[in-house]
């Protein structure tokens, strides 16, 4: 598509050249378009805008729609089962943070605070000072002999395949800078994932992608090859996510090229559906005894999962196994209804599974009831754009945050809505690579970068302004909500804690 553009553009020179040279008078004809050739020559060279560099001239275009584009597409966008699509406001908070420009706002609070839903924290007549470095989380538990220090925000799970290879190597690079880990995404590790030399934590799904054998199953040997990696520091068993809980994860066959299918070891070109649920085990302590075996091949590395809750009492009776046979996981990742993803059929993504502040609720007071709190860290995404959404989820009781969304545009995503038919105009969503070259690796490396870290920076000025010296002391009691229109009450009141 990037060629078809330039061909055009570089025809209509030619032709307007020829026009002056059969008809005279056509020369201003010619003064008016030269400023378009020349603005197009700029596209074409500078490196920033994607859009640009990959749609000269007409590129432009976007930047003139970008303020009607999400009401345009609202409805399509909705997929959501929260029903709120990444605002404006949303967005210029990462593409500001992204590109270290002023992210102040004129004229004061952007929300109506008596509106009901209204969510806030208070502040403290003596604020403390908090270190940005300091705002990191130990993850490892009595059971495992690699633990890892981690930040409070990371990459979440987002596969190369979904991904294209410019994508994956400025968010590993971007995780390189800013010392914060990238989640590989159920689609295996690939050589864009270590090139840069980021953290990682790699997801192994129902397809086993990067361990599997050539009939699909788990290949211990090949999982332990991958595994000891220095550049993997977290394995994460996908159980499920919000986007389709229940459903194999989905990579259309157009973005299935003959690199993709090598390291995922399936047919080229065809649509690849990983399976709904593990044949490595088919029930509770088949799991446990299965993430025991992850960690000894790892050589001790954290192992965890990640969910979307379903049947609330089938989590509770796994804590259970899990106290009385002394054998859990090192953390939890929690994935509500709400989740995003690159392609899923509609009925998983609005109508299947727990929202994300019910599922954090109660997968972290099942821990504590069973006395796992502890050992097992939890993990928590969802939509993650501004340091409020990393303090609320910290308040509510996870340790540390995933973010996807923002993360994507902070490379440039424009949420175009292209993810699943490998036409992404800002190349960061397809295997084309006439559209993925357009991403410039080393500029969207530092968006990346910027944006963790000035976002962790505004985490540090907010529990500061709370009067909290540390992420630890944070609990529900810090959060309020106004449930009524003369009512607000805490979070410890509408989820009472587990003491």
């Amino acid at each position: 598509m990037r060629i078809q553009f330039y061909i055009a553009f570089f025809v209509a020179i030619i032709l307007n050249i020829v026009f002056v040279w059969i008809w005279p008078p056509g020369l201003y004809s010619l003064v008016f378009f030269v400023p378009f050739f020349l603005l197009g020559f700029r596209d074409i060279r500078q490196k920033r805008h994607a859009i640009k560099a990959n749609f000269p001239v007409f590129g432009h275009l976007r930047y003139i729609f970008e303020s009607i584009r999400p009401e345009i597409n609202q409805y399509f966008i909705e997929s959501n089962t929260d029903g709120k699509p990444f605002s404006r406001e949303q967005r210029s908070v990462v593409y500001q943070r992204a590109k270290k420009v002023l992210d102040t706002v004129p004229f004061g609070t952007q929300h109506n605070v008596y509106e009901q839903g209204y969510e806030f924290v208070t502040h403290s007549l003596y604020p403390k000072h908090v270190d940005r470095d300091s705002l990191r989380v130990t993850v490892g538990s009595n059971l495992c002999t690699q633990p890892y220090s981690m930040s409070l925000l990371n990459i979440s799970a987002m596969s190369f395949g979904s991904l294209s290879p410019n994508s994956i190597l400025a968010l590993n690079g971007g995780a390189k800078d800013g010392r914060f880990a990238h989640n590989t995404g159920e689609g295996g590790i690939s050589p864009y994932h270590l090139e840069p030399g980021g953290d990682l934590i790699w997801q192994i799904g129902t397809g086993y992608f990067g361990c599997r054998n050539h009939v699909g199953d788990f290949d211990p040997e090949l999982f332990k090859k991958n595994a000891t990696r220095p550049e993997v520091k977290m394995i994460e068993l996908k159980l499920s996510q919000g986007a389709k809980p229940g459903h194999g994860g989905i990579l259309s066959g157009k973005k299935v090229t003959q690199e993709i299918a090598d390291i995922r070891n399936v047919p080229l070109g065809k649509d690849v559906i990983s399976p709904p649920a593990h044949s490595a085990f088919s029930d509770a302590k088949g799991m446990l005894s299965f993430i025991s075996q992850l960690r000894e091949l790892s050589g001790g590395k954290p192992v965890g999962i990640k969910l979307c809750l379903g049947h609330k009492k089938e989590f509770e009776e796994l804590v259970e196994l899990m106290r009385d046979l002394k054998s859990y996981p090192d953390f939890i990742v929690v994935d509500g209804a709400e989740g995003g993803t690159g392609a899923a059929p509609l009925e998983f993504t609005n109508y299947i599974g727990m929202p994300g502040i019910d599922a954090l609720v109660i997968v972290v007071d099942a821990l504590k009831k069973a006395g796992l709190r502890d050992q097992i860290k939890v993990l928590a995404t969802g939509k993650i754009t501004t340091a409020f959404d990393i303090v609320k989820l910290l308040c509510i009781g996870a340790d540390a945050t995933y973010a996807a969304r923002s993360m994507m545009l902070a490379l440039g995503c424009i949420q175009a809505l292209r993810c699943n038919n490998n036409k992404c105009p800002a190349g960061v969503a397809t295997q084309n690579k006439a559209l993925y070259d357009g991403l410039h690796v080393p500029t969207k490396r530092v968006r990346v970068k910027n944006f963790h870290q000035e976002t962790l920076e505004a985490v540090a000025h907010v529990i500061g302004a709370m009067g909290v010296g540390h992420v630890a002391e944070l609990n529900r009691s810090h959060l309020h909500k106004r449930v009524e229109e003369n009512s607000i009450r805490t979070y410890s009141d509408i989820y009472p804690e587990i003491v």
